[in-house]
This record gives structure tokens, C-alpha cells and sequence, in this order.
């Protein structure tokens, strides 16, 4: 199954869609071609003609995703993002539905706005630094983390903090609300336009964004939300390092880190763990401790995912305390060089 899973991944989305046209046939794919653009059926004819052999499980895999793909494409159009959620969490389960969801969001809001991760961070600066922190949230909503970081890290101290507040809070933008927006931005920018509600902003946007920030941006934007909404800054701090992350920190820093947890809390977080973040932690364990890890994973059963997630939480709270006294190190969106 890992090799089929890494075969899938390596084929592009031109190769995944001449893997779909091949297994569809002749007659059925001539049907999807009829509604395809010359320079798209163009393209993927000769995808098509490259392709050549395809494992049998590879095929699978490309077609459970495809599928999927149709389905939640389907739930969005007919009932929004809130029906396509129960709709695919039934179909598929909770944590599917979540990447599924995630996957079309970032989809219509790039369609919409794709036009603003054109713009330089510079440019971008330009044209927002004079407006309103609500107004500047929402453009920022529309860009990558790596530019909306890059416009924030350039403001003063205090609009900082009204802006990442501002994105953390919002939840969704009417059409109303983004041709307001677009009226007072058509100078500077292209048109923008929606027809239907997209989720921008909010907790997870907005700690995708302090990954990206330097250090003291960080800090100092913390400090102040910390005072006006300490609650809102608690929320955003756990959201910033998931226990998944720790594929990402250096072998040393894990040590440290698994020298603190309770053995119970990381045999209840591997229940669910992937096989790399598994990995991870066992190599980094003695050969002592691996082996007792193991055992209590194999008489472990019939646990609750709430007492897994809280496990997940208070590892993730043990790194983040030990991050604050400088005992281990965290990488955030590459902007952090390691001297040796």
C-alpha cells in the first residue's frame, strides 16, 4: 500500500487525468470530451498517448481520488460547504472530508482571486497599508500565507495586531461584502468578483500565517492579543504546531521533548498517528522505551479519539513550553537558519 500511495503522488494531474480517460474507454470518454476546450483535449490526448502502462492498484488509487473529487465537487454546488460536509463526512469520514473540503476551498478562492498571488508582497504593501484592518483581512484572506506574512511583518506593532485579529475572527465574506470591497480596491486592483460564499480568514488561515512570521513579529503580535484577547491568542498558539508536525523538528529536539511526555500520553497519540510521525518518535526513543511503547500499543483498544486529540494536545504543549525557554527548536515556513 506505501508503494501504491507513492506512485499516486508522483503522477501529475495531467497524468491522473489520462489515467482516468484510459480506464473510463473509448466510448465514455468521448462523451467528456465533447464539453473539453481544443487546448485542454489537445493536452491531455497526448498524456494520454504518453502514459503507457499503470499498476492495476495505482489505477485504483487514481480513481478513488477522482471520485471523490466529483463527489465533493457535486455537495458544493448543490447545498454549500456546510451540506458537502455532512454529505462527505458520511460518504467518507470525518478526517476525509475535512482534506476533501480544504482541498475545493483553497480551489474557489484561488478561481476568484487568483489575480492577488500575482502581486508582489511590495506591491501588495503598497496598495493595503492604507486601509482599514478589516479590509486588509479579508484581501489577505485571498493570498498565500507566505505574502499575507510578508504585508504584516511591515506594519506597525499595533496594526499587526488589529489585522491577525481581524483574520482570526472572520468566518465567511457575502457577495455584498467583497463588491464593497472590490469598489474601494478597483484601483489598485483587478475586479474581483464571487458569486457565492467562501470561507476566508479565521483561526487556521491566520495561524498559517504566524508560521511564516519572523520571530519578533510574532512575539510582539502575541503580546498584544494577548492583552485585548487572550483567549483568541491561546487558540491561535495551539493551531501554529500540530502533533503531525513533528515530522519537521530535528532528532535532538524530539529527544528533549519525549524525556517530558508521560508514556501513556505517547501510547494513546500513536493510536492514530501516521507511519512517519511513528517512525519519527521510535528512532528517537531508547530501544527500551520503543519496546515497552510497542506493547502497550498492541493491549491498547477501544479508545476514545477525544482522549487521543487530548494526549496529541499535551505533547504538543510539552514542545511549545520547551520552544519558549529556548531548550528545542521548532523550523517555521523556512525562515529559520540552524547553526550546528
Amino acid at each position: 500500500m506505501a508503494e501504491t500511495a507513492t506512485a499516486k503522488t508522483e503522477l501529475t494531474y495531467a497524468q491522473k487525468a489520462a489515467a482516468v480517460i484510459v480506464s473510463l474507454g473509448a466510448d465514455k470518454a468521448s462523451l467528456l470530451y465533447q464539453y473539453m476546450e481544443p487546448e485542454d483535449l489537445e493536452a491531455l490526448t497526448l498524456e494520454v498517448a504518453r502514459l503507457g502502462m499503470l499498476d492495476a492498484e495505482v489505477t485504483e488509487a487514481v480513481l478513488t481520488e477522482f471520485y471523490q473529487a466529483c463527489m465533493t465537487n457535486k455537495a458544493v454546488t448543490e447545498g454549500g460547504l456546510e451540506y458537502a460536509k455532512t454529505v462527505l463526512e458520511k460518504a467518507f469520514g470525518q478526517q476525509a472530508a475535512i482534506s476533501l473540503l480544504e482541498k475545493v476551498t483553497k480551489s474557489l478562492k484561488n478561481r476568484e482571486f487568483a489575480f492577488l498571488n500575482k502581486a508582489e508582497v511590495k506591491s501588495l504593501f503598497s496598495a493595503l497599508q492604507s486601509e482599514r484592518p478589516q479590509t486588509m483581512a479579508l484581501v489577505l484572506s485571498y493570498v498565500d500565507p507566505d505574502k499575507a506574512a510578508g504585508v504584516i511583518e511591515q506594519l506597525p506593532p499595533e496594526r499587526q495586531i488589529r489585522v491577525v485579529e481581524a483574520i482570526a475572527t472572520m468566518e465567511s465574506a457575502s457577495p455584498a461584502a467583497i463588491k464593497i470591497i472590490e469598489k474601494e480596491m478597483e484601483r489598485k486592483f483587478s475586479s474581483i468578483v464571487t458569486s457565492s460564499n467562501v470561507k476566508v480568514g479565521g483561526i487556521d488561515y491566520v495561524a498559517s500565517i504566524m508560521n511564516n512570521l519572523d520571530r519578533s513579529s510574532e512575539k510582539s503580535i502575541f503580546d498584544g492579543l494577548s492583552v485585548n484577547n487572550a483567549e483568541l491568542a491561546d487558540e491561535i498558539r495551539k493551531r501554529m504546531f500540530v502533533f503531525e508536525d513533528i515530522v519537521t523538528m530535528d532528532d535532538r529536539s524530539i529527544q528533549r521533548f519525549i524525556r517530558d511526555c508521560d508514556q501513556r500520553d505517547l501510547v494513546l497519540s500513536l493510536k492514530t498517528a501516521n507511519t512517519e510521525v511513528a517512525n519519527k518518535l521510535f528512532t528517537n526513543m531508547s530501544a527500551r522505551m520503543a519496546e515497552s511503547v510497542r506493547d502497550d500499543l498492541e493491549i491498547t483498544s477501544n479508545v476514545r479519539m477525544k482522549d487521543v486529540e487530548d494526549a496529541q494536545q499535551r505533547i504538543v504543549g510539552i514542545i511549545r513550553d520547551l520552544e519558549e525557554k529556548g531548550e528545542i527548536v521548532i523550523l517555521k515556513g523556512g525562515k529559520d537558519d540552524i547553526i550546528a
